[in-house]
């Protein structure tokens, strides 16, 4: 429950077909297995109580009534379980028959969420035996107690401002209007749904898209819950197909013909925050729904939900090459307008032989391509200076050859050097004006080829650079046009591995694996034994740990405490608590520190729902502080670690 975490179940039990009190039996068994495990949320399928194929048994006052009496007994098993659960039931009510969803706390009967939706077609005929349930909810009188009956009922967590939990059945979700829309629209985070919808082929396929899509629609947490074996296969078969959902994203999924229970956690925070950020997001101006509270224990949730590592690359090999080729697309594309645009006659592109300059040089060929313009009219130059190596040096000119580019060399050492003479600096002193300068001398090089040739200066700097600010103000930070601009450092090495993999270039092929197995280094410190001294990851931190701090921060919201929380889940067994602490710490640093840069960033594509225009995903002042967002971290620490070691 803690930083939105709250724990849910969609929970498929063994029943038999009008065999009441074993299905009763058999659905406290599973509520008592859910709510040990920590379950906050438990949901059971449609009319579970009784069978869902009971058919015109449902017109039995023996049924219905011991369906009655059961309902309060499951409730009362409820008494000393700290969960709200959904149980679905037939219900009796002023001589009409409904289908019921009951949702209990604490031994407690708080509402029954009404079907709105009524399938009477193909193999369903549920308008022979019940009602569609009442336009608005109103009041009932059940077991002595008044009780909210109708549909849109709103159960709000006393403990917790935005846990709001509202229900449907079945059949609702696959209306053209589904009810959670409006309880959307009020306030709702999480839509349960007590379901029986029977097995066809294809329809899993079908019922796990409209599942995923809603909870999208609605940025909502959404626990579906199907009827399984036990139902009267007179003429149709169930599957306990259950799902879990969060905003477009199916979190959990039981395996079909299999009775039993799925879990995972719903980010209830995370929710708020993306509706926050969306504007097409609209809620009710008017709060019409009734709204039961209910409580709640405030614990720790164990995660057991997947945070991916490495959250821009995706992990199976087919997705993750055909993102790549997109992505190349993308950027290419970007690249071909503004080339168009400004009738440039040729593209420059300073090659270090580097991953990111070589991602750059990719794309720019790719554009070229597109355009229909020869190769050669991109001007590769190649830099070297006190910290180039043969290795890097070789593989520029290697790759900018077999690209078919005009390789131009301009050593920038005697330029630096008078430079250095000029503002009085000691060549000896390695600090950060000896670093500086030498970017700096490089952007001006090639930025000066581009206007003696009519041509555009290709960035190559990526989104990681840029959200720690590892780059030179007014040097490798500036160019014409950035295609790496919103390319973290992560994806780029695997856009460069899946251009290698796919080249027929097999000379290009061998450079750009070399490049691929080459330290990441800006190369501006002199090397040793002829190989790189300088490894960017043993100054500023591992990229991957970067990338994952930057994607929940940025796409989520997701406070420091709550990122340090996940990268412990998914990176455990790779870095220890307190080398994702450290570098935690660095990247809030350099991420406030660091805007400045961000705020006059060259126009660059977006590729991915992450990104750090100024003009468009991300608008922070360059002067804002991060002391809160320490704060925040510091605290968390405090509590679930001994605090001394990280400091």
């Amino acid at each position: 429950m803690k930083q939105g975490f709250v724990k849910v179940a969609a929970v498929t039990p063994d029943i038999r077909v009008a065999d009441v009190e074993f299905n009763k039996e058999q659905i406290c068994r599973k509520m008592d297995e859910a709510a040990a495990s920590g379950a906050k949320i438990i949901v059971f399928p449609e009319l579970c109580v009784t069978g869902y194929t009971c058919s015109d048994l449902f017109t039995q006052d023996v049924l219905l009534d011991h369906a009655r009496e059961v309902l309060t007994e499951i409730a009362a098993h409820t008494r000393d379980m700290d969960a709200l659960v959904f149980v679905g039931a037939p219900l009796a009510v002023d001589g009409e028959l409904y289908n019921v969803a009951a949702a209990m706390n604490h031994g407690k009967i708080l509402g029954l969420t009404t079907k709105t939706f009524l399938p009477n077609y193909g193999e369903f005929y549920e308008m022979r035996q019940f009602r569609e349930g009442p336009e608005k909810a109103r009041e009932i009188e059940f077991d002595g107690e008044m009780v909210p009956f109708g549909p849109k009922i709103l159960f709000t967590a006393k403990q917790m401002e935005h846990l709001i939990v509202a229900a449907e059945i079945c059949e609702d979700v696959w209306s053209p209007v589904p009810p959670s829309i409006e309880a959307v629209r009020e306030g709702a985070t999480v839509i349960v749904n007590c379901s029986a919808s029977d097995e066809t082929i294809g329809k899993a396929t079908y019922r796990e898209s409209l599942i995923e899509g809603q909870s999208a629609r609605l940025i909502a947490g959404y626990i579906y819950s199907n009827a399984g074996e036990g139902e009267s296969t007179t003429d149709l078969v169930f599957g306990g197909h259950n799902l879990i959902a969060e905003n477009g994203t199916i979190l959990a999924e039981s395996k079909r013909f299999e009775n039993g229970i799925i879990y995972s956690e719903i980010d209830v925070n995370r929710l708020m925050s993306e509706r926050r950020k969306n504007t097409t997001f609209k809620t009710a101006k008017e709060r019409t729904l009734t709204r039961v509270p209910f409580d709640i224990e405030i614990t720790e949730t164990e995660l057991t939900r997947v945070f991916p590592p490495r959250p821009f690359v995706p992990s199976e090999n087919r997705e993750r090459a055909k993102r790549c080729e997109e992505i190349l697309t993308i950027q290419a594309m970007g690249l071909k307008k503004r080339l168009e645009h400004t009738h440039a006659k040729c593209a420059v592109v300073g090659i270090s032989g580097g991953l990111d300059s070589t991602l750059a040089l990719l794309v720019t060929a790719k554009a070229f391509d597109a355009l229909g313009l020869d190769r050669k009219h991109i001007i590769s130059v190649t830099m070297p200076c006190f910290g180039t190596t043969d290795r890097t040096y070789n593989n520029a000119c290697k790759m900018s050859l077999s690209l078919g580019a005009e390789l131009r060399e301009v050593p920038i050492a005697a330029a630096v050097m008078q430079h250095f003479k000029d503002i009085g600096h000691d060549p000896e002193d390695h600090s950060v004006t000896y670093e500086n300068s030498q970017a700096r001398e490089r952007t001006q090089v090639i930025m000066d080829i581009a206007n003696a040739n009519g041509g555009m200066v290709i960035g190559t700097g990526d989104m990681s650079e840029l959200a720690l600010g590892w780059a030179t103000y007014n040097g490798d930070h500036m160019s014409m046009y950035g295609v790496n601009a919103s390319v973290p450092k992560t994806l780029v090495r695997h856009l460069v591995q899946y251009y290698a993999d796919t080249t027929d270039d097999k000379e290009l092929q061998e450079v750009l694996y070399d490049v691929l197995d080459t330290p990441v280094s800006p190369e501006l410190l002199p090397p040793k034994d002829g190989k790189i001294a300088q490894k960017t990851e043993d100054l500023v931190g591992p990229y991957e740990l970067h990338d994952f701090f930057l994607y929940y921060f940025l796409r989520f919201g997701y406070a420091p405490s709550k990122i340090y929380r996940i990268a412990k889940y998914s990176f455990a067994g790779e870095y220890d608590d307190e080398t994702i602490y450290k570098w935690l710490r660095t990247f809030c640093w350099r991420f406030f520190a660091q805007q400045f840069k961000r705020s006059c960033l060259p126009d660059g594509p977006k590729v991915g729902t992450v990104a750090l225009s100024p003009r468009g995903d991300w608008r922070m002042p360059s002067d804002a502080c991060v002391a809160s967002w320490m704060r925040d971290l510091e605290q968390v620490v405090r509590e679930f670690v001994k605090y001394e070691v990280f400091i």
